[in-house]
């Protein structure tokens, strides 16, 4: 079967520590690769995004020291700041996954720790393609 290029979207809510950003960069992206069956040849790049109240480590750094670290490895990785968006929702990292998959897939886009709110469209199409190892919190 013939494999396209795909965006695959992911947001996850949490504290401005080291160690809450490393938790929920590593949480997000196992499921957003398990939940895709993305391995480390399917990806192209990741573009992560910060809004500016979380500064205590970067999520790209975050997703090298993961679990996830050796599949990234080949991977662009890249982050930025958030544009500020009056009302926006605070301690925010957005990424945008470039990965290739087979044509016709159904992408499965992951938010967590409160991120949902962003995108129930898409947490609701993860629900319903999703394993109970797979299920969006």
């Amino acid at each position: 079967m013939a494999r396209r290029l795909y965006g695959i979207r992911g947001a996850a809510c949490c504290g401005n520590t080291a160690e809450e950003i490393q938790s929920a960069v590593s949480e997000m992206c196992s499921r957003l690769f398990s939940g895709n069956g993305l391995q480390g040849d399917d990806l192209v790049s990741l573009h992560f995004t910060m809004t500016g109240d979380l500064d205590a480590l970067n999520p790209a750094a975050a997703l090298r020291r993961s679990d996830c670290g050796d599949l990234v490895k080949e991977a662009a990785l890249f982050c930025s700041a958030e544009a500020f968006v009056k009302g926006g929702l605070p301690r925010t990292i957005r990424l945008l996954v470039t990965a290739y998959m087979e044509e016709g897939s159904k992408p499965v886009h992951i938010y967590t720790g409160g991120a949902e709110v962003l995108r129930p469209d898409f947490v609701q199409s993860a629900l319903s393609h999703s394993t109970t190892s797979q299920v969006v919190k």
